[in-house]
């Protein structure tokens, strides 16, 4: 318990490690996806938000471009704009 941010108390970050502890490995996993699924959402609404005219393979890559970030996307897509 040496890493709890300034803005929390010792009896909220007790209470969350035994409510993580009670709801097991296969909770923390469900609620991990359930968590990944919505910053996916998120992101993907912004590019939509910023982006109105792009289509979805557009807002798809652009989604995927800022998850994995410049470089591996440059791998996967290459250097070109059509990547997008």
């Amino acid at each position: 318990m040496n890493a709890i941010p300034a803005d929390t108390t010792v009896d909220a970050v007790v209470k969350q490690t035994e409510i993580l502890r009670r709801i097991g490995i296969s909770g923390r996993a469900k609620m991990t996806f359930e968590l990944s699924e919505n910053l996916h959402q998120t992101v993907e609404a912004g590019v939509m938000h910023r982006h109105p005219d792009w289509d979805e393979q557009a807002v798809r890559r652009a989604v995927v471009r800022l998850m994995i970030g410049e470089r591996l996307f440059r791998e996967v897509f290459g250097d070109t704009e059509a990547g997008l």
